[in-house]
């Protein structure tokens, strides 16, 4: 074990409250530790650093279930960490949410007759600005709510000046090093949003839409193809084949002529094409399909766009002017009226991208943008993980990590947004580009612009490990707390922040990693282990259940469902439970420090121990060495399993009950029991605290008079192990649970008292008779005692007398019912296995269930037959 924080603590003040009331406790606490600074890290400390950045949450967002899930995790590692005498940084932020925030402030706008063209660039970046201070930011007090120990005075913003100049010094890095480059390709676009977005802020669901089968050409040189989008025909430039489809090989190099408008297009021959689907031939529209888009490119086709950035039909004149959905009615239309369109399907449901900030339609566009050349970046990026370097956990994730990485696509990073970062490059009358580092002006004179785009919200955050620290300058916080420890995450964002922040902190930082372990989390689901999604009712606002039962009750349930890498289901009644087992510590704390538990001293020799201490403390330091090596590993819900059971079934459940009959009894055994409970609860609190800080930092505070547990020692394995103290309590544990069952079978009420007569002589349990006449309600046997049932049990024998508790004859007619219908029903089952006939035709589940029956009856047989023999003759 540790020395407490304080080494000669003063007396505690060993008055608590009869009830836990987490409402009137955790915000005071929570302003008390920040006001002290305990969570703020010293860059000059000698201390060994630990390191976690939080993943930004947006400046729009609020604290949902994922956040409370993710936040409580890390709070945990660095508590703990802080605990164990490392200079623990959790670094907090938000990240600026371009598109989101945007589209807030536009929102707010509209409602006052306006558009952010009405205000103009600077004026509506100015009122983004104070949007921001207003209303953004709300998620920062809940996170206090729940008692995230971030160091508030380190807190960044991916738009504050530091963030912004390391933006526009990597972009002038790469962009020098020829890593970023312009180019027209294809792009997901938002006709609402006006902007392109990344892969990770398109949402796919299954639509109804609709299947077309369209004949192109005229006679002998036709060709018949499906498509979902008919509007997008207009800007077909070819017809694409198999190059060993037989079936096309006179029309390959031919022309055809396209429907509805007046142009011809080529048939080319193109190993992209699955001759197996559909008819075998694919119209290829290169403006508006990645797919088509590559095919124009190795067949040097023209690509022309159809659709203006609204997704309005910008050329041939009947459908000018029309919403693209608009426009394929009115085609579909169009070439049914020509005897074009061979086969219909509707509904056809298929997967669509959505934009996830408004749910529009994504349009893919061929579009100029700016884009950053992945090869060389991705490619350090996987080889830190090969060489181990950084650890990916769980490991069986890896395998999605590589398969993202391997094969990475060049990263779309401009936004056609008002908000943001803004792209440094400048451009001038003649044709210069000239892109502009943090310390250079930039050029001036007429004709110079710069680039109206933004950059990639992923951008920024992908420098969030090194940038937050100081970058690029060289400070005493990027020197002490980089490269970081761990980065815990959701799996969901492997492939789209995980990986950039790789990449980038690898380049940046000349082959240092941004993390040593990348901590993958599932995702929070309901009861039922359902999605939770608006659409199906099933959201819960953490902050609700903090309300009704307190920020530890939400965070120890939390923390019991975190395996890694797997999904977690979380219900009310989980939450609930967890309350009562806050409630639970407050109640044998409570009990403890009144009678008498104390931290002051050191701890008795193991000689002047009784078997009950020497096991406890056993069992104790098996439990400190547990939850390190499941806190090593980040097996959450195995580190807070160990605790819930050690602290409620082996602390609370036996040895406070068992220590009761000490206490009563006064003397040193007491004195030695008040020590050991004192030291017990000390460690468990220390152990709990992580996890469920408020009502540990209340306890532990009351019975050690410590300042704060916050930066009290973390609990350490002595190494104190007694296997035979640990077996005796076992046979203890044992014969106590047996005469329980006993009492409950023959109808007895727990409170009930029994005359009883314990033959424990030559045994282990001797020494334990008070404990166990107390906790089985046993009395002693006194005048005309007549043992009406007799319990031999771990080499001893409890004899009960149990006339005038039970109607002894009542009990036989009952169980003699119980068991005969067992019989029954295991003769029923019997029969039925037994019969060939039945077993070849019954399905399997059948079979099984009439298994579980038959090996239900032979348990409550031996069961009731064992209940018989013990009851008293009549």
């Amino acid at each position: 074990m540790t020395e407490n924080a304080q080494q000669q603590p003063p007396a505690p003040d060993t008055e608590l409250p009869t009830q836990y009331a987490p409402a009137d406790v955790e915000g005071p606490l929570y302003e008390r530790w920040v006001e002290r600074g305990y969570f703020e890290a010293d860059a000059k400390s000698d201390k060994p650093p630990y390191t976690i950045v939080i993943p930004p949450p947006n400046v729009t967002g609020s604290l949902h279930l994922g956040h409370a899930f993710q936040h409580t995790l890390m709070d945990a590692l660095t508590r703990r960490k802080r605990m164990q005498g490392y200079e623990a940084l959790w670094l907090p932020g938000m990240d600026h949410a371009g598109i989101a925030t945007q589209n807030k402030v536009e929102q707010q706008l509209a409602e006052e007759g306006k558009s952010r063209q009405d205000l103009g660039r600077a004026e509506f970046v100015e009122r983004v600005w104070q949007w921001k201070e207003e209303y953004g930011g709300k998620i920062l007090g809940q996170m206090r709510r729940l008692g995230d120990g971030v160091d508030w005075s380190r807190e960044r913003f991916t738009m504050d000046e530091g963030l912004s100049k390391a933006v526009q010094t990597i972009f002038k890095k790469l962009y020098d090093d020829e890593l970023i480059y312009r180019a027209e390709r294809i792009i997901n676009w938002c006709p609402r949003c006006l902007t392109a977005i990344s892969d990770i802020e398109v949402e796919y669901q299954e639509d109804d839409g609709e299947l077309v089968s369209i004949r192109y050409g005229e006679g002998d040189e036709t060709l018949v193809v499906a498509t979902t989008r008919a509007e997008t025909m207009l800007g077909d430039t070819a017809v694409a084949v198999h190059p060993d489809d037989e079936r096309y090989k006179h029309l390959v190099g031919k022309h055809i002529k396209l429907p509805l408008t007046d142009r011809s297009i080529p048939v080319v021959a193109d190993t992209h094409v699955d001759p197996e689907f559909g008819t075998g031939a694919v119209k290829v529209t290169p403006a508006h399909d990645p797919n088509d888009f590559a095919i124009g490119q190795r067949h040097d086709l023209e690509s022309i766009t159809v659709m203006d950035e609204r997704a309005v039909i910008t050329v041939h004149g009947p459908f000018q002017g029309l919403d693209r959905f608009e426009a394929r009615s009115a085609i579909v239309a169009a070439l049914r009226s020509q005897g074009r369109i061979v086969a219909e399907k509707r509904p056809y449901v298929h997967s669509v991208g959505h934009c996830s900030r408004c749910s529009t339609t994504i349009e893919p566009r061929l579009s100029m943008q700016w884009w950053v050349k992945v090869g060389p970046l991705a490619k350090a990026a996987g080889d830190a993980v090969r060489d181990g370097r950084v650890r990916i956990h769980p490991e069986d994730m890896s395998k999605r990590y590589f398969d993202w990485v391997d094969n990475m696509h060049d990263w779309c990073i401009s936004r056609q947004l008002w908000w943001g970062h803004r792209i440094p490059v400048w451009y001038g009358p003649q044709g210069e580009v000239v892109c502009v580092g943090p310390d250079e002006e930039p050029p001036a004179g007429e004709g110079w612009h710069q680039d109206t785009d933004v950059l990639d919200t992923w951008f920024s955050s992908g420098l969030w490990p090194f940038s937050t620290l100081g970058w690029p300058e060289q400070t005493d916080d990027l020197r002490k707390f980089y490269s970081t420890d761990v980065l815990l995450t959701g799996h969901d964002i492997i492939f789209f922040w995980v990986a950039r922040m790789m990449m980038f902190g690898l380049y940046a930082m000349d082959g240092e990693v941004p993390f040593r372990t990348i901590a993958l989390t599932g995702l929070v689901r309901d009861e039922r282990g359902k999605k939770m999604s608006k659409s199906f009712g099933n959201v819960v606002d953490p902050l609700d259940w903090m309300d009704t039962y307190g920020s530890d009750a939400v965070r120890f349930t939390l923390a019991r469902g975190a395996n890694p890498g797997t999904d977690v289901p979380i219900g009310e009644d989980w939450v609930q439970a967890s309350r009562n087992f806050a409630n639970k510590i407050w109640n044998a704390t409570r009990f403890a420090l009144m009678n008498g538990a104390t931290v002051e001293g050191p701890l008795p020799s193991p000689e002047r121990l009784s078997a009950t201490d020497r096991w406890i403390l056993s069992r104790l330091n098996k439990t400190v060495a547990d939850v390190d090596a499941f806190y090593e590993d980040y097996q959450f819900a195995k580190l807070s399993d160990a605790l819930y059971h050690f602290a409620w079934d082996e602390v609370f459940d036996w040895y406070v009950e068992l220590s009761k009959t000490v206490f009563q009894a006064g003397g040193e055994p007491a004195e030695v029991s008040q020590r050991v409970l004192g030291e017990v609860l000390d460690v468990t609190l220390r152990l709990l605290h992580p996890v469920v800080p408020f009502v540990t930092e209340t306890l532990w505070t009351t019975l050690t008079g410590g300042e704060s547990i916050v930066i009290a020692d973390w609990p350490t394995d002595s190494g104190f192990r007694d296997a035979a103290a640990e077996q005796e309590i076992a046979t203890l544990q044992s014969v106590i649970t047996e005469v329980r069952r006993f009492r409950a079978d023959q109808g007895l009420q727990p409170g009930q008292r029994v005359p009883a007569r314990l033959t424990l002589d030559g045994t282990a349990l001797a020494p334990h008779e008070a404990a166990i006449r107390q906790l089985l309600r046993l009395q002693p046997e006194g005048e005309g005692f007549t043992a009406t049932a007799t319990l031999p049990v771990a080499g001893a024998e409890v004899a009960l007398d149990l006339s005038g508790t039970i109607d002894v004859a009542a009990e036989r007619k009952r169980l003699a019912k119980d068991l005969a219908a067992a019989e029954k029903e295991k003769a029923q089952a019997t029969a039925k296995l037994g019969n060939e006939a039945f077993l070849a035709k019954a399905p399997e589940n059948v079979v099984d269930k009439i298994r579980t029956r038959l090996a239900k009856a032979d348990e409550d047989i031996t069961r009731i037959t064992a209940q018989l023999e013990k009851l008293p003759q009549a």
